[in-house]
Protein backbone atom coordinates (compact mmCIF):
# COMPACT_ATOMS: atom_id res chain seq x y z
CA UNK A 1 0.00 0.00 0.00
CA UNK A 2 1.46 3.14 -1.02
CA UNK A 3 2.14 6.11 1.51
CA UNK A 4 1.95 9.98 0.59
CA UNK A 5 2.49 12.84 2.70
CA UNK A 6 0.37 16.01 2.08
CA UNK A 7 1.90 19.31 2.44
CA UNK A 8 0.62 22.60 3.24
CA UNK A 9 -2.77 21.93 3.58
CA UNK A 10 -5.06 25.42 4.27
CA UNK A 11 -6.02 25.73 7.61
CA UNK A 12 -9.70 26.09 6.24
CA UNK A 13 -9.43 22.36 4.50
CA UNK A 14 -7.97 20.85 7.20
CA UNK A 15 -10.69 22.34 9.89
CA UNK A 16 -13.51 20.54 7.00
CA UNK A 17 -11.54 17.54 7.04
CA UNK A 18 -11.70 17.02 10.73
CA UNK A 19 -14.88 18.28 11.56
CA UNK A 20 -15.84 15.35 9.03
CA UNK A 21 -14.00 13.08 10.66
CA UNK A 22 -15.44 13.72 14.01
CA UNK A 23 -18.70 13.50 12.69
CA UNK A 24 -18.45 10.30 11.10
CA UNK A 25 -16.88 9.00 14.09
CA UNK A 26 -13.60 8.20 12.12
CA UNK A 27 -9.82 9.77 11.90
CA UNK A 28 -8.72 11.87 10.13
CA UNK A 29 -6.74 9.18 7.96
CA UNK A 30 -9.68 7.23 7.14
CA UNK A 31 -11.53 10.34 6.27
CA UNK A 32 -9.38 11.48 3.54
CA UNK A 33 -9.03 7.81 1.83
CA UNK A 34 -12.74 8.11 1.92
CA UNK A 35 -12.74 11.83 -0.10
CA UNK A 36 -10.08 10.82 -2.22
CA UNK A 37 -12.10 7.50 -3.45
CA UNK A 38 -15.28 9.47 -3.99
CA UNK A 39 -13.42 12.52 -5.89
CA UNK A 40 -11.97 9.33 -8.15
CA UNK A 41 -15.00 7.58 -8.62
CA UNK A 42 -14.56 5.11 -6.92
CA UNK A 43 -16.70 4.79 -4.35
CA UNK A 44 -18.50 1.53 -3.51
CA UNK A 45 -15.58 -0.70 -5.10
CA UNK A 46 -13.12 -2.56 -3.16
CA UNK A 47 -9.22 -1.13 -3.48
CA UNK A 48 -8.11 -3.23 -0.26
CA UNK A 49 -9.38 -6.34 1.76
CA UNK A 50 -11.65 -5.18 4.44
CA UNK A 51 -9.50 -4.76 7.88
CA UNK A 52 -11.77 -5.12 10.88
CA UNK A 53 -11.34 -2.73 13.31
CA UNK A 54 -14.56 -3.25 15.57
CA UNK A 55 -14.06 -1.29 18.41
CA UNK A 56 -12.05 1.37 17.02
CA UNK A 57 -15.36 3.73 17.20
CA UNK A 58 -15.24 3.20 21.25
CA UNK A 59 -11.45 3.99 21.64
CA UNK A 60 -11.12 6.76 24.33
CA UNK A 61 -14.51 7.52 24.41
CA UNK A 62 -15.48 6.49 28.00
CA UNK A 63 -15.41 9.10 30.94
CA UNK A 64 -12.78 8.16 34.19
CA UNK A 65 -16.16 7.35 35.85
CA UNK A 66 -17.04 5.22 33.39
CA UNK A 67 -13.62 3.29 33.36
CA UNK A 68 -13.24 2.96 36.72
CA UNK A 69 -17.16 1.58 36.91
CA UNK A 70 -16.56 -1.01 34.17
CA UNK A 71 -13.33 -2.09 35.82
CA UNK A 72 -15.09 -2.45 39.03
CA UNK A 73 -18.21 -4.90 37.14
CA UNK A 74 -15.26 -6.99 35.71
CA UNK A 75 -13.42 -7.27 39.28
CA UNK A 76 -17.04 -8.42 40.67
CA UNK A 77 -17.17 -11.12 37.57
CA UNK A 78 -14.06 -12.45 38.18
CA UNK A 79 -13.81 -13.74 41.72
CA UNK A 80 -14.00 -16.71 42.38
CA UNK A 81 -16.61 -18.34 44.68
Amino acid sequence: MKTVTVRQIPPALARAIEERARRRHSSVSKTVLALLEEAAGLVGHKSAPARHHDLDELASTWTRREAKEFDRALRAQRRLC
